[in-house]
């Protein structure tokens, strides 16, 4: 039993807020609305925790900690900076809890999984061939649900007013900016319009109230690193990265992206046609690569045939680039850049482990690049062209 204000009397609970009393609970889960920026910045501490320790050992020559019979591994040092990350949240309030433990969480999982070939072998192999590929599919797959948060979600009212309530908490720390204020406005509104739940409606219209109160204090703060790095790269592509010069550095990186991968092809066909030559390339193989079975060599020529599929495709690309075909370019290279990306580093990873790392970086370069242009270039052609005539010329 319930009292409602103004003096109406008691009420059933269940009856005054329209809700069916044999409901259980909602457990629907609500998306954080810094979702994807949290999945960004472990993904970026996920890279550099994985490629900052392999160059740091390189360079020192594989040093360990401890003597004796003791060991130090950096998975323990993983671990540890991953059970921060879980302490944060669980422990404090605050919305900055949430920024350290994605980093926190990112540059553990890294150092943890760097380790991978020891925990998969019985002889603790910590250069195991198939290490290399284990962590790069583990690291896109985390790019996969990192495009997965991207997308916006349909809205509805219980999910808006968790974002809200989360919110308000700049609201405690005196951290309320404008466009902040602006953005929970527009939250309230919607769910005082779209819900349900009378008491929910009321609960966004008092809290409309209490924001266009006086007493709530609105700052004008500095941006933050983060929007200082996004603001920079957004003048960068704007003044910097016009249709043209975004053109040419797409045409030079797809041909570049093509040389690697063509030279590996073509030196496959031209064993096939020599017997001294595929004898030199099987001795190098052996020497320097995991290639030691009639399988393991069965996968490399897959992997390079597929390598010539993708340097073929590429140089395609880049001359319809170059004679303005665009769209039917771009469609070309994100299709073979994909292919590169999912299927063939795998491979290549797999054979040269993490030395051509540099290699998978420009294709991810040049397949974001290539999305870019479609975004900023393809897309504002053809609304321009859906327009009549006379907009056009306005």
């Amino acid at each position: 039993m319930v009292k409602c204000a103004g003096g109406e009397g008691y009420h059933r609970k269940d009856e005054r807020l329209n809700l069916d009393p044999f409901l259980g609970r909602i457990r629907k889960p609500v998306r954080r609305r810094s979702a994807s920026r949290n999945m960004l910045l472990i993904l970026l501490a996920f890279a550099l925790s994985v490629a900052g320790t392999r160059l740091f050992l390189e360079l020192t020559g594989y040093p360990q900690l401890g003597g004796g019979e003791l060991h130090i591994a950096h998975v323990l040092w993983g671990g540890l900076l991953l059970f921060t990350a879980a302490l944060l949240p669980l422990i404090i309030a605050n919305r900055w809890a949430y920024t350290w433990a994605a980093v926190l969480a990112g540059l553990g999982v890294g150092l943890f999984i760097d380790e991978v070939g020891k925990f998969i072998t019985q002889s603790n192999d910590y250069f195991y061939p198939a290490a290399a590929p284990i962590i790069y599919a583990f690291f896109l797959l985390t790019v996969i649900l990192y495009l997965q948060l991207r997308r916006p979600e349909p809205s509805d009212p219980r999910s808006e007013l968790y974002r809200a309530l989360d919110s308000l908490e700049e609201v405690l720390d005196r951290d309320l900016e404008i466009e902040e204020r602006q953005s929970l406005e527009t939250s309230l509104s919607f769910i005082a319009d779209y819900t349900e739940d009378p008491a929910l409606a009321r609960l966004a219209l008092s809290l409309l109230d209490f924001l266009a109160s006086s007493d709530v204090r609105v700052t004008q703060a500095p941006p933050t690193f983060f929007e200082r790095v996004k603001a920079g790269l957004h003048a960068f592509q704007k003044n910097v990265l016009t249709r043209k010069r975004l053109s040419r550095l797409l045409v030079i990186g797809f041909v570049l992206a093509a040389l690697f991968p063509l030279y590996n092809f073509t030196q496959l066909l031209r064993a096939f046609g020599d017997a001294a030559q595929m004898e030199a390339m099987l001795s190098s193989l052996l020497t320097y690569s995991p290639v030691a079975s009639p399988l393991a060599f069965t996968w490399y020529v897959v992997r390079t045939l597929l390598e010539g599929t993708v340097g073929v495709l590429l140089l395609i690309a880049a001359m319809l680039l170059l004679l303005r075909v665009e769209r039917a370019s771009l469609t070309i290279a994100f299709y073979a850049l994909l292919l590169a990306l999912t299927i063939v580093d795998l491979l290549v990873f797999y054979f040269e482990q993490f030395s051509t790392i540099v290699f998978a970086v420009l294709q991810l370069l040049l397949f974001l690049g290539g999305i870019s242009y479609r975004r900023r270039f393809l897309q504002t052609d053809l609304r321009q062209s859906s327009l009549p005539s006379k907009d056009r010329t306005d």
